[in-house]
């Protein structure tokens, strides 16, 4: 067998089969290329489901990283380091926020709103005790937890993983009537991807948003914003909400705030909302540790200067007219997304998405299906034009095969 060939073997006896990945074994990579153990290189075309916005090694993370390995690398919480006031209070800034709780996954991040919110409804909103409700959208992706799959669509995620948690409201996407609907007395918060990833980068109708913040002030209900795929650069801004003027009680962060090197989420909100814990209730031994912090702080100090949104912005921009030009000539049903973000969706008789992917793989493109007949294109923010250009060329040449 090949070196790919045993290796794939050897994740396949010895691992749990709770993945289907392409078959390519990445050695080593910089910016937005990836080599595999027989030395041929690919376009990677997902960045980590945006966790690598700012690419493959990117030096200025790497030496953030290099320089804290020297110093300390995990405290705890039971005490203070001096690379977390930083980190909170930059992070908050840069939200437009006051506080923040940090986590390391993405679905860590994803339970602690939903605690932080049940808890702000006790002791804020004043609802009755085990009674709070969070609503959610259909065809969501908040995670693969035990209460996260408990408010999912997707049969695949929720199957043979009963009994699942109750006190959550599933309502469809961009649905105000359904939302307005959904709303009582009891409900603590509204639970949003800006745009929905997993689901096929889904963006909502104009003005969903705008209004969800409406309804939410309204009946005075935590508008909670999942930005861990779409936020920190993306979609051409520094959170998804923004292309609606939007700002919410919450932003729910990960990925790209960890740089593609350590694993970094958090919850960031105002003091009245994160403001209900009190020491004991919730914690992680290794959230806000110093090597996370020091990442985290040089993400941060990049998306000051607006040089990734902007390219996400303009690399987006022509991302989109060219994806466009595919649809209409068979191949392509609809393209849909925002920034350097789409989700293509091929048409019946041209292959389904994993075949696409694995056709794409064939050319050096690596990229990944979702929902049978989608693909989603999502590069790193450093990626060139001609780079771009080419990945696109060789979408081309698939679909015309």
């Amino acid at each position: 067998m090949s070196t790919t060939e045993t290796a794939i073997a050897s994740a396949e006896a010895h691992s749990a089969h709770n993945y289907h990945p392409l078959p390519v074994v990445v050695a080593s990579a910089e910016g937005a290329w990836m080599t595999d153990v027989e030395g041929r290189r690919y376009l990677d075309m997902l960045a980590g489901y945006s966790a690598l916005n700012f690419g493959h090694g990117n030096r200025r993370l790497i030496e953030a990283a290099k320089a804290q390995l020297d110093r300390v690398t995990l405290t705890s919480r039971a005490f203070h380091h001096d690379r977390f006031a930083d980190f909170c209070t930059q992070l908050a800034e840069l939200c437009g926020m006051e506080m923040v709780l940090p986590m390391n996954t993405g679905a860590e991040a994803v339970e602690t709103a939903v605690k932080t919110a049940r808890k702000w409804g006790y002791r804020v909103k004043g609802v009755p005790d085990g009674m709070a409700k969070i609503i959610v959208a259909s065809n969501n992706f908040h995670g693969r937890t035990t209460t996260i799959i408990s408010f999912s669509t997707d049969q695949e995620a929720r199957t043979d993983f009963g009994p699942y948690t109750p006190g959550f409201e599933i309502v469809p996407y961009g649905d105000l009537t359904a939302l307005r609907a959904a709303m009582t007395d009891n409900t603590v918060a509204v639970l949003l991807e800006p745009i929905q990833g997993e689901a096929g980068v889904l963006v909502p109708p104009p003005g969903y948003l705008p209004r969800v913040r409406e309804l939410t002030r309204e009946r005075d209900v935590l508008f909670i914003a999942d930005e861990i795929q779409s936020g920190l650069g993306r979609t051409g801004k520094t959170f998804a909400c923004e292309h609606e003027g939007v700002v919410p009680d919450m932003y729910v962060l990960g990925k790209a705030l960890g740089g593609g090197v350590v694993p970094v989420s958090a919850v960031v909100s105002s003091a009245a909302v994160l403001g209900v814990y009190r020491p004991g209730e919730h914690g992680s031994t290794f959230g806000g540790n110093p090597l996370a912090c020091a990442v985290a702080l040089e993400v941060i100090a990049m998306l000051r200067t607006g040089e990734f949104q902007q390219r996400a912005t303009e690399l987006g921009d022509h991302l989109h007219q060219e994806l466009g030009l595919m649809v209409g000539g068979g191949a392509v049903e609809t393209v849909r997304g925002r920034g350097l973000w789409a989700g293509v969706d091929i048409a019946p008789g041209h292959g389904t998405g994993r075949e696409v992917s694995e056709r794409l793989m064939d050319r050096r493109v690596l990229v990944k299906d979702t929902h049978g007949s989608t693909i989603r294109i999502a590069p790193p923010l450093v990626i060139s034009k001609e780079d771009l250009d080419w990945g696109l060329d060789q979408l081309r040449e698939v679909l015309r095969g």
